[in-house]
């Protein structure tokens, strides 16, 4: 059987969570065209990663997998940002 499509509850439960643990009310949860596929994470317009959720043993848990591509990362040995 495969994984159900997560509900509007659900990803309205882990974008607050998102948002509230980032700091981030730009944080986006777009949900998944169909039951199976992955829910897409966006920061400000820009994509973040996906959400894939998964029950074992009847206990749910929501993964963020976040892919960033050495083309987007600054230059080697450019100043770290400051908080």
């Amino acid at each position: 059987m495969p994984p159900a499509k997560m509900t509007e509850t659900e990803i309205a439960r882990v974008q607050t969570y998102l948002r509230r643990t980032f700091g981030n009310d730009t944080i986006t949860v777009e949900p998944q065209a169909k039951a199976g596929q992955s829910a897409e994470v966006t920061c400000g317009g820009e994509l973040l990663g996906t959400l894939h959720r998964d029950v074992d043993e009847g206990e749910v848990s929501y993964a963020l997998h976040v892919v960033i591509l050495e083309e987007d990362l600054p230059p080697a040995g450019a100043p770290a940002r400051k908080r």
